[in-house]
């Protein structure tokens, strides 16, 4: 059997690691959704549970909502907007600004989804996490946050004394 050398290098390849895992966590939601006929990538879920939440969002407020870069959020849109889930519109207040919404097909696949996908999804990957110690959605708030607030370049100080 190889070794798996993205999980024996520790923090050294944690977001290869992460990465990793969260494709996973997508495959298998993926895998439910078929199951319930759901015709949608899981990627683009949280797009739809943005626009549920807040209401109409310009692109870059909806890639901040999702936390992926713009490009990317321009991209997902697209695609809702081509399966109808999705509107474009001008904004009312301000005609330079254009506002995404949930269409009603997008309302009802929410509404469905809110039924029948996202409580077996969440409470398969609950399930998944339920012996660990420590609270493990507020941990990976943590790297987040940490990263926001000073990203790895700047933290690679080769002059920095090393935690032991």
């Amino acid at each position: 059997m190889v070794e798996d050398i993205v999980k024996s290098l520790g923090f050294l390849c944690l977001g290869s690691r992460l990465r990793r895992i969260g494709e996973r966590l997508q495959a298998d939601t993926q895998q439910i959704m078929e199951e319930l006929a759901v015709s949608l990538q899981a990627a683009q879920y949280p797009f739809l549970a943005a626009l549920d939440r807040a209401g109409p969002l310009t692109v870059g407020e909806l890639a901040q909502a999702v936390g992926i870069a713009q490009p990317g959020a321009t991209r997902t849109v697209s695609q809702l907007l081509e399966m109808d889930y999705v509107d474009i519109r001008t904004s009312p207040e301000d005609q330079r600004r254009r506002l995404v919404s949930l269409t009603s097909k997008g309302q009802e696949l929410v509404d469905y989804s809110r039924q029948s996908v996202w409580p077996r999804v969440e409470q398969a990957v609950a399930e998944l996490c339920d012996d660990f110690s420590g609270p493990i959605l507020q941990h990976l708030a943590n790297i987040e946050d940490g990263l926001a607030a000073m990203p790895l370049a700047k933290r690679a100080n080769p002059n920095k004394e090393r935690k032991s």
